[in-house]
């Protein structure tokens, strides 16, 4: 994913914006996680809560494998919150409200982040007329802030792809006949190995970033920025 938004060759250009990205990409995680877990809890499963997932701490989300490889080589995991459907009184539909609540969070800190951008940008030109901070440090503030609207809304969009093993595949489980259902369950971790792999080999980032870019310009209009 971070080769997605960085890759732009400029190895010093690449280095700053992976320190930059590093508290987000912890946030964007927790966040994603923690909101599956507690919408989870309130649809009647209390499997994270036992297990203190409903957090943002990140030490409680973050598996260190899938956290360097989503930051060097652009695709990643979390530690995923346990999920009991058993405990759900719909299990089909709890199970897509909850697979939906992580994106969701992603799409709500993109927003924050975008916010934070537009108040950020006239109080820093005002800080930076009035000598109270120097125009490096100015950009630098923009520059997270602007990571934090990419990195979160990339990230919703790509757990949003109706295909496992990303949480947009409980979206679509949901509206399938039960026949087809099972019959796709039978083969989930073959398609999501396929899926991965394309991942990897850049033929599914283009779509996640051309996606990604037009939401981001539609916030940016709504915002008015």
């Amino acid at each position: 994913m971070l080769r997605t938004l960085f890759g732009n060759g400029d190895i010093t250009e690449y280095l700053k914006d992976l320190l930059l990205s590093l508290p987000i990409v912890l946030l964007a995680i927790s966040a994603h996680e923690a909101a599956h877990g507690y919408t989870a809890y309130r649809l009647g499963d209390p499997t994270a809560k036992n297990l203190g997932r409903l957090t943002l701490n990140p030490i409680k989300h973050i598996d260190p494998i899938g956290f360097i490889c989503m930051l060097l080589a652009g695709v990643g995991w979390a530690n995923p919150v346990p999920i009991n459907t058993r405990n759900f009184k719909k299990p089909r539909r709890d199970m897509a409200l909850s697979g939906a609540a992580g994106p969701i969070a992603n799409i709500l800190l993109g927003m924050v982040f975008t916010l934070m951008y537009k108040f950020a940008f006239p109080a820093l030109n005002k800080m930076y007329a009035g000598g109270m901070i120097s125009y490096e440090l100015g950009l630098l503030i923009l520059d997270f802030l602007f990571i934090g609207i990419s990195l979160n809304i990339t990230f919703a969009i790509f757990n949003l792809l109706p295909v496992p093993p990303f949480d947009g595949s409980r979206i679509f489980y949901a509206f399938l006949p039960p026949k087809y259902y099972f019959g796709v369950m039978k083969y989930e971790r073959y398609i999501g190995l396929v899926v991965l792999l394309l991942l990897v080999f850049g033929i599914i980032s283009p779509i996640v970033s051309f996606v990604s870019t037009g939401i981001m310009r539609l916030m940016f209009f709504v915002f008015g920025i």
